[in-house]
This record gives structure tokens, sequence and C-alpha cells, in this order.
């Protein structure tokens, strides 16, 4: 099923000429953060080129639940453990930035925003120390309002939790949409369907683009620029070593009508498995969304389980419910719980970053495109330090990066060596197996009654993809790039699509 709020792509012009070309910046992603940071600079007077490898939205800004909040579940708990109130501080006043800017330009663009408490919240009664905790870095971060409840008027399990009043909640496909027009109105560039694949030099920046009119024929040009922002999640270029300081999660939302009231504010756990609730205006009435079902990417056992646990969660608590859509998301857990704002290497101002915003790119995709955006246009923001992509904080985070490697070099071992006993027999419809000797190793799968067979070698770093039967794709367990059953990419950090058979 698609996202509730991607009923397809954005309405596109005529297409711009597919052909070499100049450009003051070029942005690489889709997102909001991409295209906030285009249209900013689009409307200070740059030339803007925006490539998109799918279409607008098509990652994870057109797959989120939409939340736009300060509160963020256990967000501030972890920052303040890490890194102390003044790093904490800075976090939240970048945070509070990104929330205002996006609410002020829906009031000015008429887009509908609703307005809402937001709930962090203990499921069990030993999940009340950690709500404590949220209490805590919100007082610490000079989040006044909010305030400790005991209850709650809510038909699930609610142990006493943080509500921090007047949050919001966006359908975020509008959003872009606008901005996009905006971008073009100011004469920028938007090419969908175009697939960044190098990028090169520094004065100026060449990025090699690549827009495939079949799968053996690819078209292919050269941007040059001064400068480059990757806003793809986690960056396409291995540079910087991201792929290796974030670790890639999926989540998945489903959409439920409900008989009766649906529940109005938006609410997150913050103890295991998460669950996350809020509502969404229609035109045929008021939708219930619930989120959750989270696994690293390409390590979830058998996601649709835990798809299906999510959905009886719902049901159970809201009788009568009946699913309308399901979707999922990938977002980054940065090592040291910050996101990666700003150069791809220290001391260089030519190619930029934003990654690492952990399930909360509403707040901090549009702050990394502010941050980014004034950084290119000469400005500064004294926020943007506690979210710089080379700083003295990210040293906290080692030791979780060097466990995260020591799990991705035991996933690429294990998948290497997994597939020799494999049966290599069709698997059932809807699933996928790899199978083979590391020499003949092939990835088969079954969708909707048609079988395909590909490489299961990730053309990143080689790890051994596996199936996710939720979203019926192919996942790498190494950096979380994902690809279709024919093999067809669909997001990094690899650029190439897997090998077809």
């Amino acid at each position: 099923m698609p996202s509730l709020w991607s009923p397809g792509p954005i309405p596109a012009v005529p297409p711009p000429p597919f052909e070499d070309t100049e450009a003051d910046v070029v942005v690489i992603g889709g997102g909001l953060t991409g295209v906030t940071a285009a249209a900013l600079l689009a409307r200070a007077g740059k030339r803007v080129v925006l490539l998109e490898a799918r279409y607008i939205g098509a990652g994870a800004t057109g797959n989120t639940t939409g939340k736009v909040s300060l509160l963020q579940g256990t967000k501030l708990a972890r920052i303040a453990a890490r890194h102390g109130g003044e790093t904490l501080r800075g976090y939240v006043t970048g945070n509070t930035e990104g929330r205002d800017w996006l609410l002020r330009y829906c009031a000015d663009h008429g887009l509908d925003a609703q307005r809402q408490d937001d709930y962090a919240y203990a499921q069990q009664p030993d999940g009340v120390d950690t709500a404590k905790a949220v209490l805590a870095a919100c007082r610490e971060a000079g989040l006044d309002s909010a305030e400790w409840a005991d209850d709650a008027d809510v038909p699930f399990p609610f142990h006493g939790g943080v509500r921090l009043p007047d949050q919001a909640q966006i359908d975020p496909v509008p959003v872009l949409g606008s901005l996009i027009a905006e971008l073009r109105g100011h004469g920028g560039t938007v090419l969908e369907g175009v697939r960044a694949t190098a990028v090169n030099g520094t004065h100026p920046v060449r990025v090699t683009a690549e827009r495939a009119v079949d799968h053996t024929a690819p078209q292919q040009v050269t941007i040059s620029a001064q400068k480059c922002v990757l806003a793809t999640g986690t960056p396409i270029l291995d540079r910087g070593g991201f792929f290796a300081r974030v670790k890639a999660n999926r989540s998945y939302c489903l959409a439920f009508d409900v008989p009766g009231d649906v529940t109005r504010p938006t609410f997150i756990s913050v103890d295991s498995p998460t669950r996350s609730v809020r509502y969404a205006p229609t035109a045929a009435g008021d939708k219930l969304i619930v989120g959750g079902a989270g696994h690293s990417v390409g390590r979830g056992k058998q996601p649709a389980a835990g798809v299906n646990e999510l959905s009886h969660w719902a049901r159970l608590h809201y009788p009568g419910a009946i699913q309308t859509h399901l979707w999922s998301a990938q977002d980054y857990t940065p090592a040291g719980q910050l996101p990666y704002v700003g150069p791809l290497l220290p001391g260089s101002e030519s190619i930029y970053v934003a990654t690492g915003f952990d399930k909360w790119g509403m707040t901090n995709g549009v702050a990394a495109a502010l941050a980014l955006s004034s950084r290119i246009l000469g400005g500064r923001m004294d926020w943007a330090r506690a979210f710089g992509s080379w700083s003295p904080h990210d040293l906290s985070g080692i030791p979780t990066a060097v466990t995260d490697n020591v799990e991705v070099g035991f996933n690429l071992v294990r998948g290497w060596l997994t597939p020799i006993v494999t049966p290599s027999a069709t698997p059932p419809d809807g699933q996928g197996r790899v199978s083979g000797p590391p020499w003949h190793m092939h990835a088969d799968s079954v969708v909707d009654g048609v079988r395909r067979t590909v490489s299961p070698v990730c053309p990143h770093l080689g790890g051994v993809v596996s199936w996710n039967d939720a979203d019926q794709s192919w996942e790498c367990p190494l950096h979380g790039s994902r690809f279709a059953p024919d093999g067809t990419l669909l997001e990094g950090p690899a650029t190439k699509n897997l090998t077809r058979s």
C-alpha cells in the first residue's frame, strides 16, 4: 500500500533539457531538507539545480508520520546524557527554528497544519523512569511548558508521561509541492528520475548524474557548481565515512478508519515496543495513524510479523478499526545522537552533508536546510554548532560507532556464508531467498507471481542483501541500501542497481 501522504509524484512541469549545465549550487535529494535548502538558496538569487533519483518526496519525507514536535520521544534525554545542557539547548534551539519556519511557511501558503499537544509516555510501569528523564531533559533544554501527566484520554495503556503543548502535525507532500513551485519560480531547475552517481572536484564541484532510458542505455550528464549539498538520507559519497557513523533503521506506519472518535494529541512511547499515534484529517474523515515495528535495515528477521503485531495492537485498542494504508520509512541514527550538518570533509566548503535526523526530520531537516543555506550565503547560526558534521561532540559516539561496525563486520561474514547452506528452491509468493556458493550466489524473489533473480551483492561495499517481507524488497545489512525485487536501487548509499541475472 502507498503512504497516506503520497498519492503519487508531485505534478511536474515539462522536464528541462537533460544536458551538461552549470549552477551555483547543486542539491542532491528531493526530500524536505534538500527541497527547503534549494528553495532558500534560489530565493537568495543562487542558480540551483535539484536532483532527485526517483520523485520528489519518494524517501523519508513522503513516508513520515508527519509529526512536527520538539518533544521527540526519548531523544532529548539521550542527548542530555551524552552531551549536557549547553549542547542540548543548541539542538532544541535549532529544532525550534526548524519547526517555527515550517509552520510559518504552511500558514503563509495556505497549507494545513494541525496544532496538537504531544506526549512521550510509558506503556508499562518500568518505563516511568525513562519518561521522568525526558521531563528533566525538557526542563534543562528550556522547554518550560513541558509537564507531567499521570493520565491521558486514550484507549491504550498509559502509565504517565510528558506533555508538551502546542506542537503540530502536517501532510508533508503539499509542503514539498509548494516549495518546488517556489524553487522553479526563482529560476531553479528540478530533475526527477535523475541519480547522482559521483561528485568530484572542489572549485568547481562536478556532479555526474544519469537517467536510465532503459536498463542498458543510461544517459549521463555533468553538472558543474560552486557548492553541492548532499541531502540523500545517508550521503552517497564514502568520503567522511558517514555511512559508518549512522545506523540505518526502518519503521512502519499504518492508517485506519476507526468508528467513533480518533485520539487527537500525538503520542510516542518511551519504552518498547515503540507505539506512535496521531490522527490525520482526510476528505473521507479522520484516520488513525499508528507507527512502530522498527528494525535495523537488513537485519529484521521477519519484518512482516512486526507489522502484523502493530496492526493487532491498533485493532485491539480501537475496536472496529479497518486498515487502509501501510507504508515505511528509513531513518538514520547518528553514533553520537546529534545530526551531522556541515562540510563533508573538515575545512572544506564545497560539499555539504545533512544526515542523522533519527526519525525527527520534520524539524531537523528544516533546521539543516536553514543552517546550510545560511552558511553557503555567508551567514552564521550559533545553534548550528550542535549540528556540526565534524565536532568534538561526536567523540562521545565512538564506542557506539565501534559496536555498530562490529555488527557490520559480523553481517558481512554471515551474508557470504549463510547462502551456502540455503536451499535453492523457488521461494513462495511475497518472499525472497539468497542461496548458492560465494562464486555463484543468487537472490531469488517472487512477488505477485513474478519470479526475479538478481545478484545479492550490494554494489556499495559488497554486503549480501536480505529480504524484507513487509516491504518486499532487498536490503543490505551493512549500511542500509535498498533495492526493488528486480534489483532497481531504491535508497543508498549505493548508487547502482543490483546486477540482474
